[in-house]
């Protein structure tokens, strides 16, 4: 490995640990912070001038030198205008993965070669091997809770070539315990954001900000298509959702489905939300490349779920199906599928 090293930090103390470890490791370390975009833009919430500030007082104690560099016009064509365009097709997308794979691992990374970095280090709790063939491996973190592997199968074989993960063998308590030991974070920093962009997290009003678009009522309906009462726009709900729907029928009721170009929203029992399988596309593989035969694996259908043993079997260059051993609940287009071998992540790809 060559000796200067990128260190990708947001002004938190995950970062803020990640470069301490890596400047005591002996490399050759810069700090970088990214500008998604113009803070004096009203439409965003992510990154505060604060943030930078804490990161770059981070760097000066490390004793590294910090910089910051915009990236707006790249946040918004990749990650910005994705989220909008897949919640405007009835889907529900997770912006974390697709700023993983264009910003955090896709321009910084071309920034690092373009100033003589050969590598990037975030502080993802995620642990990278490799293994006898040369290929990278991503693994899951030691801290089970904090475990980030689910937001990074979209990577390539190049961009985990060039990282580095320094957290993969901490737990988050552990990290929080170093960061208080050497004084690097003031003890009341928050925490990220799920999505940075929406601090507020009403993803409907920002891109109704966004857009200038209008989202008008529509019909509410059974798995019948009986007509229940009135939503107030179907972008603002969810797959799985229950409160916040504004309609009593009796009984509890969850969103099923979307219909953007009829403007309805299904609603049914919980029992309704439950599938047994799932294609997905936009597909990556980790260890290898292709599948030429139907594996077993683990797999979760969003971040905050549980494995659950199914059998896959790679349809085409860039899609699968999986078949769960038992109904899942609530399987929702555009979220990630991420598939897993015991800790050994082996991919995902998007739930169509």
């Amino acid at each position: 490995m060559d000796n200067k090293i990128m260190l990708a930090m947001s002004g938190g103390v995950d970062s803020a640990v990640a470069a301490y470890l890596v400047k005591n490791s002996g490399y050759d370390a810069i700090g970088v912070t990214l500008s998604m975009f113009d803070m004096s833009d009203a439409r965003f919430g992510c990154l505060s001038s604060s943030d930078a500030e804490d990161a770059g007082n981070v760097a000066s104690r490390v004793g590294i030198e910090h910089f910051v560099y915009k990236c707006h016009k790249e946040f918004e064509e990749y990650v910005i205008s994705n989220f909008i365009n897949e919640y405007f097709k009835g889907n529900t997308p997770n912006p974390c993965i697709v700023c993983n794979k264009y910003i955090k691992f896709g321009f910084m990374l071309d920034l690092a070669k373009k100033i003589d970095c050969s590598h990037v280090a975030t502080g993802h709790y995620v642990k990278l091997e490799e293994d006898s063939n040369g290929r990278f491996i991503l693994k899951k973190g030691k801290d089970g809770k904090k475990d980030q592997s689910y937001v990074l199968w979209s990577l390539s074989q190049e961009q985990l070539s060039h990282s580095l993960f320094p957290l993969g063998a901490f737990s988050k308590e552990e990290v929080k315990e170093i960061s208080k030991e050497i004084g690097l974070m003031r003890e009341n920093k928050r925490e990220s954001q799920d999505i940075c962009f929406i601090p507020d997290g009403d993803y409907a009003s920002f891109i109704s900000r966004f857009t200038s678009k209008k989202f008008p009522s529509g019909d509410y309906i059974d798995i019948n298509g009986k007509i229940l009462g009135k939503h107030s726009g179907a972008i603002k709900y969810t797959i799985g959702q229950r409160k916040g729907l504004g309609i009593s029928l009796g009984q509890p009721m969850y969103v099923c489905g979307k219909d953007m170009a009829r403007n309805t929203v299904t609603l049914g029992i919980e029992k309704n939300l439950f599938s047994s399988s799932l294609d997905a596309c936009n597909i990556n593989f980790i260890p290898f490349d292709s599948l030429s035969s139907p594996i077993r694996v683990e797999a979760k259908v969003r971040y905050s779920a549980s494995t659950a043993p199914a059998t896959l079997e790679q349809t085409s260059e860039g899609t699968f199906h999986l078949e769960f051993d038992s109904p899942q609940r609530a399987i929702t287009s555009g979220q990630s599928v991420v598939l897993y071998d015991g800790d050994c992540l082996l991919g995902g790809g998007i739930i169509k």
